[in-house]
């Protein structure tokens, strides 16, 4: 992508019996998805059906084992690396954890530089500190907009300590540090989990204001919101697009599964 004021170009997101299966039993398996760029694709479960396993699956963090899957014009799982570099994670527990000492602004000034410096051409470096310092903010600025967050109508503003958000509050700067990396797919863990429902209606407005300017979603989630393309794991035999067969994993399991594969 060329610019943070560019309009985004998402990922279609397809798959074929797609299963990855770790030391203690399938983690998922026969995942069938067929998205469209900018959907909002919603990973629809039991807690531990391996809902997580298959979100890092398909944007390049783990390894499947069994059938195949695309992301854009990346095979998995055969270019990982690849998918990764064109995806985000926005809330992902154990592996995207905001650090509770932090403050909001701390760590949107210490994504944006983890991004300047490992995220673009090396040539971006070499360009003039005003020039840098301005994409900097209008990357922020930017991904602050799209996730909805107003550090202003936070309880200390940007120097607000991340323990001192509210649950809705810190999945939107979640989705703002991934947005900073003008990712073409986004994915979400535990999307409804510990929300009121009128919070959850939020998330899902949120995430879905996402896809439809263009970012293809990928959304972990207890129920699936309307207009969503649905992927069932667990025992379920039916979806819109994505079916699951033969999965008997547990948290354990999944957590066994997370160890093996490895996180990138």
């Amino acid at each position: 992508m060329d610019g943070p004021t560019d309009s985004v170009r998402g990922a279609a997101v397809t798959a074929e019996g797609f299963g990855l299966k770790g030391p203690r039993g399938w983690a998922f398996r026969g995942i069938d998805i067929d998205a469209e760029s900018g959907s909002l694709i919603a990973l629809e479960g039991p807690s531990g059906s391996g809902r997580t396993c298959l979100l890092l699956a398909l944007t390049g963090r783990m390894r499947a084992t069994e059938g195949r899957a695309s992301v854009g014009r990346l095979r998995l799982p055969k270019q990982l690396a690849g998918v990764r570099r064109i995806s985000g994670l926005g809330p992902v527990p154990g592996v995207t954890d905001l650090d509770p000492a932090l403050t909001v602004a701390e760590h949107l000034r210490e994504r944006a530089l983890l991004e300047r410096r490992f995220g673009g051409p090396l040539r971006g470096l070499l360009r003039p500190r005003a020039e840098r310092v301005n994409e900097t903010k209008l990357r922020i600025d930017t991904a602050l907009i799209a996730a909805g967050l107003d550090m202003e109508q936070l309880p200390k503003g940007r120097r607000t300590s991340v323990r001192d958000l509210e649950r809705l509050e810190a999945l939107r700067l979640s989705i703002t540090l991934a947005l900073i990396g003008r990712p073409r797919v986004l994915g979400v863990d535990d999307t409804d989990l510990k929300l009121s429902d009128a919070e959850r209606a939020e998330a899902w407005a949120l995430l879905k204001s996402l896809a439809d300017g263009g970012t293809t979603v990928v959304a972990v989630c207890s129920e699936a919101p309307d207009g969503a393309v649905v992927v069932r794991t667990g025992n379920a035999t039916t979806g819109t697009t994505g079916t699951t067969t033969d999965s008997t994993t547990d948290d354990k399991e999944t957590a066994d599964a997370l160890a093996e594969a490895g996180r990138a």
